[in-house]
């Protein structure tokens, strides 16, 4: 595999031992602690019945309820989970086959029948760290941040010494190759729960954990923006900076153009507005949204930042960058 020039930023931010033991330290917290402030006042809402149709609770009291995707895409994604149960079914111990049941039902929005699938998972499996992984993926998605937590740190142990593992797609991107590895994911997913929590010296480190196996520009884009806005946030401008220094335009990102995009713009610390005004709707908008907020939060002009926060959460609840808008606003009104 080509080298990407990203992976010069390795030599010079690679942790000191004392580092390694922080990052070590924090783990073990993290099995062992109570969640950050944030984390503990969501963790209370899900106590309450859910109406029918949600999924979760918001950290502002609010049901969310997934959209419904279009009939073709309902169809599909129906007929995929079809074909998973009768593969569990077949081979009921088969570890993959549990997970890929797991996997179609989180992409029809039905989060908690995927947790309690992966749960049967950890139950039966308990040695495979995948479970945990996405596990804790889902619990981020319906705001349980602590448990999140705790389940991907868990993972985290598991894999550490152990050779990583390509991890294959759902949704195939347009080449059809997984950008993604567990170890990569597991870290990924552990550093933004630790930043939805507020959590920002702790999701440092885990981002730079997660770039140490971060393979291709397409991890290492995603990961570079959400560990540049963390440094942010802790004042750490120099090293943020340094971060920056080989996103190009000519880097070959196949699904991450999004990141790359605003990593572009804070690179140039201008044009950062105009992302948001082309930036279509779903997804990519609730994408664009955050990282248009971030910059003007970590810029200093709070109140541009919530405004633009609220489109994030708009444009749908699912999403990385919604989920985030979410938790920073959630901050904000609370101070």
């Amino acid at each position: 595999m080509t080298t990407s020039p990203l992976a010069s930023l390795l030599p010079v931010l690679r942790p000191s031992p004392a580092r390694r033991l922080r990052v070590a330290v924090g783990v073990l917290v993290v099995l062992c602690a109570a969640a950050s402030p944030l984390a503990g006042q969501s963790t209370e809402r899900p106590t309450r019945p859910l109406p029918e149709g949600a999924e979760a609770w918001s950290l502002f009291g609010e049901p969310l309820v997934p959209p419904t995707p279009s009939a073709e895409a309902l169809a599909s994604m129906h007929a995929q989970l079809h074909e998973a149960r009768a593969a569990l079914e077949r081979e009921p111990g088969n570890p993959d086959a549990l997970i890929w049941v797991g996997r179609r039902l989180a992409y029809l929005g039905r989060y908690r029948e995927a947790i309690a699938t992966f749960s049967d998972g950890v139950a039966r499996h308990p040695n495979d760290a995948r479970m945990l992984r996405h596990r804790g993926h889902r619990y981020l998605t319906i705001r349980r941040f602590d448990l999140a937590k705790a389940d991907l740190a868990r993972a985290a142990a598991m894999v550490e010494g152990r050779a990583d593992e390509v991890e294959p797609d759902g949704q195939p991107n347009a080449r059809n190759q997984p950008t993604s590895t567990l170890q990569s994911n597991i870290w990924y997913h552990l550093a933004l729960a630790r930043y939805v929590s507020g959590e920002f010296d702790a999701a440092a480190d885990a981002y730079r954990a997660c770039f140490g196996v971060s393979k291709n520009p397409d991890m290492q884009v995603a990961t570079t923006y959400w560990w540049y806005l963390t440094l942010r946030r802790l004042g750490r401008d120099e090293e943020a900076a340094r971060l920056l220094e080989p996103i190009t335009e000519g880097l070959d990102v196949i699904e991450n153009h999004t990141y790359h995009r605003l990593l572009l713009a804070y690179k140039r610390g201008a044009g950062v507005d105009d992302l948001l005004k082309s930036a279509p709707a779903g997804l990519e908008r609730a994408t664009t949204a955050y990282g248009v907020g971030a910059w003007h939060f970590v810029s200093g002009r709070h109140d541009q930042a919530a405004k633009t926060w609220r489109a994030a959460r708009e444009a749908g609840w699912a999403s990385f960058g919604a989920l985030a808008a979410e938790a920073d606003l959630f901050r904000l009104e609370r101070r």
